[in-house]
């Protein structure tokens, strides 16, 4: 885990966020078949098809990605991350995490999914510009430009351990909450697509594509929504259906014939008389109930 998140992490000095962000979705994708062959769980054919549908939707979002900007210094992306457009942005993060952590996460943060996943996933947008600036500079001081002299470098680590702490620390909540199947897609969704509205607003991604390449992303974002959201639900239906193949265990004629007469003798005797089972008048007398 150690290694795949300083990949990650490295991932975001060399590529755009719109790009690097959606392709998380290729880690389920792993889990998946990994899971498949060494805990022998069995992949539904819905979920081959959510597999299939990730793939897809990550080549289209590849083919079609903006080109990363060349930055030659840690204040060129301080400059983006004070201009009006994003300073609104992440003003108005603060404000929804403060009025999700303190009014409704006390309310009503243990029946609904929202309230964690979405404090999870507005932090977790700032934590990718963040990530990306602290990235960047790394990869600077790496090549020879020393950026940790910066001020505004140790600033960006700040806002990082900031945003990371507190979205794993609601990431947990919700899962310790609600199913897995439940928050992982939700989540995904939604700090995706934060993410994603974040990088354009800052790093103005879009401003060099066309038209059709813009759209030819958000295609392919959905596409990946699609095959995630596949994945879960198919996960979660083969875990209910195997739940209740195991646990279910039929009522023997004769204890449901004692169980639904409650002492009556008439059922029991009309029973004797003609055999006919009584698991229909019982299911009947229970509905009538």
């Amino acid at each position: 885990m150690i290694v795949g998140e300083i990949a990650n992490f490295v991932a975001y000095a060399f590529a755009p966020a719109v790009l690097v962000t959606p392709l998380g979705a290729l880690s389920i994708i792993v889990s998946a078949v990994l899971a498949h062959f060494i805990l022998k769980e069995r992949l539904h054919r819905l979920g081959v098809l959510g597999c299939v549908m990730c793939i897809a939707g990550s080549i289209i979002i590849v083919i079609h990605a903006p080109k990363e900007h060349s930055i030659t210094s840690v204040l060129e992306i301080w400059s983006m991350a004070t201009q009006p457009a994003f300073l609104l942005y992440v003003g108005s993060v603060v404000v929804l995490v403060f009025i999700l952590v303190f009014h409704f996460a006390p309310q009503c943060g243990h029946t609904n999914v929202l309230v964690f996943t979405g404090i999870c996933s507005l932090m977790g947008s700032l934590s990718v510009m963040s990530v990306k600036a602290l990235g960047t500079a790394l990869k600077l001081t790496f090549e020879g430009k020393n950026q940790l002299i910066y001020p505004e470098t140790w600033f960006f680590m700040l806002v990082v351990a900031t945003c990371v702490i507190t979205q794993m620390n609601y990431l947990n909540k919700a899962l310790d909450t609600f199913n897995t199947a439940v928050v992982s897609p939700i989540y995904y969704v939604m700090f995706t697509t934060l993410a994603i509205i974040a990088s354009v607003i800052m790093f103005k991604d879009w401003d060099d594509q066309s038209g059709g390449a813009i759209l030819s992303e958000i295609c392919g974002f959905i596409v990946v929504l699609c095959g995630t959201i596949l994945l879960h639900s198919t996960k979660e239906f083969e875990r209910s259906s195997s739940f209740r193949g195991g646990s279910y265990m039929p009522v023997s004629p004769s204890l449901s014939a004692r169980l639904c007469s409650g002492g009556n003798g008439e059922l029991e005797k009309h029973e004797e008389e003609d055999g006919s089972p009584s698991e229909e008048i019982c299911l009947r007398r229970q509905e009538l109930y």
